[in-house]
C-alpha cells in the first residue's frame, strides 16, 4: 500500500521555501550538493534524492537539526555545510553503553572524523549519545532526521528507548523525517521485522504512533519499484553493499538501491 496520495496536501503545506534560496552567508543546498567533499557521494543522489527529501521534510538552513545515527556521514556531508552557517547541526547516536576507559567517546570520534578534512571546525558540530542529551536542547529541536536506521533500532531492541529520546528533543512544532527500507505490506513479519533491513510501512507508522507521533505526510520520493524487497540476503544484497560481490552484480546494480518509504511525523498531543 502506498500512502502518498493521502498526504499530498499536508506535504505541500509543510514544504520549505525553494531550497535554492540563500539568505546571508553560507551555501545554498544546490551548491552543497555540488561540493568537492561530496565527489564520491553524489553517485547515490539519484537513489537518495537529498534535495527533494529535505524539501519534503521542510528543513531550512536556519533550523536546529538533529541527524540521528549518522553512520558513515553521507547525509552529514549534505547537512553540515548547509545548516552550520545559519542554524545548528547536531548528531545523535543511539546509546552505545559504557565506553572503554581512556578511549574517546562516540561524540568525540564523530566530531574528529567530520572535521578531519579541515572544511569544518569542531564548533560547527554538536554531537551526543541519546543517554547524554544536553538538558538545554530538550524541547528545542526543529527537525530530527532518521535515515535508514529504524531496522537497526528494532534489531537492537532499542526502538522504544530511542524514539522516546527523539520525542524529548522536539519543539512543540518540531517534526521527524524518516527514510527506511520498505518491505511489501504483504510480507511476512518474520522477513519484515528489521532483521533483513526492510520493514513494512504500516508497521513503522504504528511504531511511531505508539511512541507519541502522528503521521503528517508520506512520499514516494525514494521509492524504487524495481526492488522486490524480498532478497534472501536482505537489503544488503543491493548497492551500495552488494553482499554477494561479483555474483549477479550487474543485475543488482541495474535495480539500484532499495525501495524506501519517506515519512514525516509530528509530536501528538
Amino acid at each position: 500500500m502506498r500512502l502518498a496520495p493521502l498526504f499530498a496536501a499536508a506535504a505541500a503545506i509543510l514544504a520549505a521555501p525553494a531550497l535554492a534560496d540563500n539568505h546571508g552567508e553560507g551555501p545554498a543546498l544546490e551548491e552543497v550538493l555540488a561540493m568537492d567533499l561530496r565527489s564520491e557521494d553524489s553517485a547515490r543522489d539519484r537513489y537518495r534524492h537529498p534535495a527533494e527529501t529535505l524539501r519534503f521534510f521542510g528543513v531550512e538552513p536556519s533550523m536546529r537539526v538533529v541527524e540521528f545515527g549518522p553512520g558513515g556521514g553521507w547525509y552529514t556531508r549534505v547537512l553540515l555545510p548547509w545548516i552550520a552557517p545559519h542554524g545548528e547541526y547536531m548528531a545523535m547516536q543511539a546509546d552505545t553503553g559504557p565506553g572503554e576507559p581512556g578511549q574517546p567517546s562516540w561524540a568525540e570520534r564523530f566530531i574528529a572524523a567530520s572535521t578531519a578534512g579541515g572544511a569544518f571546525d569542531a564548533d560547527d558540530i554538536t554531537a551526543f549519545e541519546s543517554d547524554e542529551i544536553p538538558e538545554d536542547l530538550l524541547g528545542t529541536v526543529d527537525r530530527v532526521l532518521v535515515f535508514r536506521s529504524i531496522h537497526g533500532l528494532m534489531n537492537a531492541n532499542a526502538a522504544d528507548r530511542e524514539l522516546r529520546a527523539i520525542r524529548s528533543l522536539l519543539a512543540d512544532d518540531g517534526l521527524v523525517g524518516v527514510v527506511q527500507h520498505r518491505a511489501p505490506e504483504e510480507a511476512a513479519y518474520e522477513y519484515a521485522n528489521g532483521a533483513n533491513g526492510y520493514m513494512r510501512q504500516a508497521d513503522v507508522i504504528r511504531l511511531f504512533a505508539i511512541h507519541g507521533f502522528d503521521l503528517v505526510a508520506a512520499s514516494e520520493i525514494n521509492a524504487n519499484p524495481d526492488d522486490p524487497a524480498n532478497w534472501e540476503g536482505g537489503v544488503w544484497t543491493l548497492p551500495p553493499v552488494l553482499r554477494y560481490g561479483e555474483e549477479d552484480r550487474e543485475r543488482y546494480e541495474a535495480i539500484g538501491e532499495s525501495d524506501r518509504m519517506t515519512l514525516l511525523f509530528r509530536k501528538a498531543n
